[in-house]
């Protein structure tokens, strides 16, 4: 039995009380994830707009054409806006507070890169997700049949106590 394999051996109070301290910090973890999780879910389609964006201005660049856009003055006031593409100039914002330009092609390398790390990110977060959930579901199990031992323990001492 493994409460017996300590010297001395655990009690279940005790066995119990460390699982369910790993089992609250498994908890705590997977929040952590899930948080990491939705962040990278919301990232990952502005990157990609921003990439489509800078590839569509490129096209109209190498094309000779000016781009006809609307862009958000308040919550609910929009503008029309002409773009001169001609001269290959695109601002990011960075994060922070702060905007660079940007080339085209340098504006395209940065976003492409980033994307790619982000979803190598992703990916990374969702297998310690997964693992993390498996090892709160182990914490579970491993709570209930301690708990259960612990009452089939205290049925049998009682029954030969009562003999």
């Amino acid at each position: 039995i493994f409460a017996d394999s300590f010297n001395p051996p655990a009690s279940p109070e005790l066995l119990i009380g460390a699982y369910s301290d790993l089992y609250s910090k498994f908890k705590a973890y997977e929040q952590q994830l899930e948080q990491k999780k939705v962040t990278y879910q919301e990232k990952l389609p502005e990157i990609e707009k921003s990439i489509t964006l800078v590839r569509h201005l490129k096209e109209k660049k190498d094309s000779g054409d000016t781009v006809i856009t609307r862009y958000n003055l308040a919550d609910t006031i929009y503008s029309k806006a002409e773009v001169d593409c001609s001269q290959g100039i695109v601002n990011l914002w960075l994060g922070a507070n702060v905007m660079l330009e940007y080339t085209y092609e340098e504006a395209l390398e940065l976003l492409t890169s980033k994307q790619t790390v982000a979803k190598k990110d992703y990916k990374e977060v969702s297998e310690d997700l997964t693992f993390t959930r498996n090892q709160i579901i182990t914490s579970e199990v491993n709570i209930s049949r301690i708990y259960n031992w612990d009452i089939r323990r205290k049925r049998e001492s009682a029954r030969a106590g009562s003999s």
